[in-house]
């Protein structure tokens, strides 16, 4: 009885040292403590056999494993998610997207330039090649004109030079008749 007593006055002085003192957070081996007295009491409260306990206990041991992975990885996420920092992430997200938006109007815009410069190219190479095709008519009638011209010419110099040769023959024949009658007039 004596130990008994011992333990009572111990555990009521515990006990009033403990209520004295902030609550602190359990140790992970007082967590587990709890969690295996929570399943023995869900378990049931009859006298399972050695068997069945010892299968209790696995099961108890798998929640408890299973129970701390989670734990675990939400406690990583939660470090994950406090390393990132969303709103900076969000801003250079956003800056980033201006600066493409900004190219992407630069780009449009030097293209609309250089589509302008195209056209306006393609309707001045249009409007020489209409010049020329019209010069090159211009030039045929021209050319035409001048051969027709250039043979009407020769046909006048034909006939010139025909007629040079008749007034030097007629020059000729005058100077002998005008000596037979100066001949027949002495």
């Amino acid at each position: 009885m004596s130990s008994l007593y011992t333990r009572s006055k111990e555990f009521t002085r515990n006990r009033k040292s403990q209520s004295d003192s902030p609550p602190a957070s359990p140790s992970p081996t007082a967590k587990t403590l709890r969690h295996e007295r929570l399943s023995r009491l869900e378990s049931g409260g009859s006298n399972p056999t050695t068997s069945d306990s010892y299968g209790d206990r696995a099961s108890a041991r798998a929640r408890r494993e299973a129970r701390e992975a989670r734990l675990a990885t939400l406690t990583s996420r939660v470090e994950e998610d406090s390393n990132r920092d969303y709103k900076k992430l969000y801003e250079s997200a956003l800056t980033e997207n201006q600066k493409l938006k900004t190219k992407l109007q630069e780009a449009q815009l030097e293209l609309a330039d250089i589509k302008a410069k195209l056209e306006k190219m393609a309707q001045q190479k249009q409007e020489k090649t209409s010049d020329r095709s019209s010069m090159l008519e211009m030039e045929k009638r021209e050319r035409r004109a001048l051969e027709r011209k250039m043979s009407e010419m020769e046909e006048e110099m034909k006939v010139l030079t025909e007629l040079k040769s008749d007034n030097q023959r007629l020059k000729d024949e005058n100077g002998a008749l005008i000596r037979v009658i100066s001949k027949l007039s002495k």
